[in-house]
């Protein structure tokens, strides 16, 4: 399937909908507090996210039953929010999907609960760094693989490995599109589609500590790397408007 090419009118309502997840995703840090639950800030952003006219695209997507990932320590994608308190050092993930006038925002950070070891904390930058050495990285032309190649190569440098299996896309229409992004390369950085000037895309490293081979909880959502240590997530929506990447889901935390 080809990968869609949006002219720039289409950004602009692509925006729309990559900002109302980017002041959703202030909302849930703002809430990220000791004592808080994932029920609580699933509600709040569901409010904010209808109210603002939009639909909280995750909500029934594949049969999710709720607004936001929410996922707390070992649990690194896919979580669903519940209502066991959040306590100090934490260390929790917010992805949040975004349906607004037929078009498709998505976006997630990761953040401490009160304070937090700095080993955690790490954890949390080397998903932030490897998602801005990403971004950092693209030029018209390239390939995706070879962006994957460079998310695995620094994460790596840090001392983590990616999770598996899970990927960025494609984003516009629909919550899911070409291309499929790995954060690892599979196969030769000079193979596949290359980047051009009005596709829209998500990056989305997921951090793991010691393996990314993993597993899904009894739930059937949380996704765990086999290690069982704690993992972190960071997300942007780009847009390739002339030549250049235009993060479309910026938030003022970062």
């Amino acid at each position: 399937m080809a990968i869609s090419l949006r002219k720039k009118s289409e950004i602009e309502e692509i925006k729309k909908s990559a900002e109302l997840v980017a002041k959703a995703l202030e909302l849930s840090r703002s809430m990220a507090k000791v004592g808080a639950t994932g029920l609580e800030v699933d509600k709040a952003v569901e409010d904010l996210i209808v109210a603002n006219g939009g639909r909280p695209s995750f909500k029934g997507l594949y049969g999710f039953p709720n607004s936001v990932c929410v996922s707390v320590n070992e649990v690194i994608i896919h979580g669903i929010p519940n209502d066991i308190p959040f306590k100090e050092g934490d260390v929790v993930g917010f992805d949040i999907g975004v349906e607004l006038n037929g078009w498709f925002g998505d976006a997630a950070i990761t953040v401490g609960i009160g304070e937090i070891s700095d080993k955690d904390q790490e954890l949390i930058d080397v998903s932030r760094d490897t998602l801005y050495k990403m971004i950092d990285s693209i030029k018209v032309g390239m390939r995706f693989k070879q962006l994957s190649k460079i998310a695995e190569d620094y994460t790596i440098s840090r001392g983590y490995v990616p999770l598996r299996n899970y990927s960025g896309h494609g984003i516009g229409r629909k919550p899911h599109e070409e291309p499929q992004i790995l954060h690892y390369l599979e196969g030769k950085p000079n193979q596949g589609d290359k980047i051009k000037n009005g596709m829209v895309f998500c990056f989305e490293p997921m951090i793991c500590q010691e393996t990314g081979e993993n597993d899904t909880i009894e739930d059937g959502w949380g996704v765990v790397s086999l290690d069982g240590k704690r993992g972190s997530h960071y997300e942007h929506q780009i847009a390739m408007v002339d030549n250049k990447p235009v993060i479309l889901t910026q938030t003022q935390g970062e």
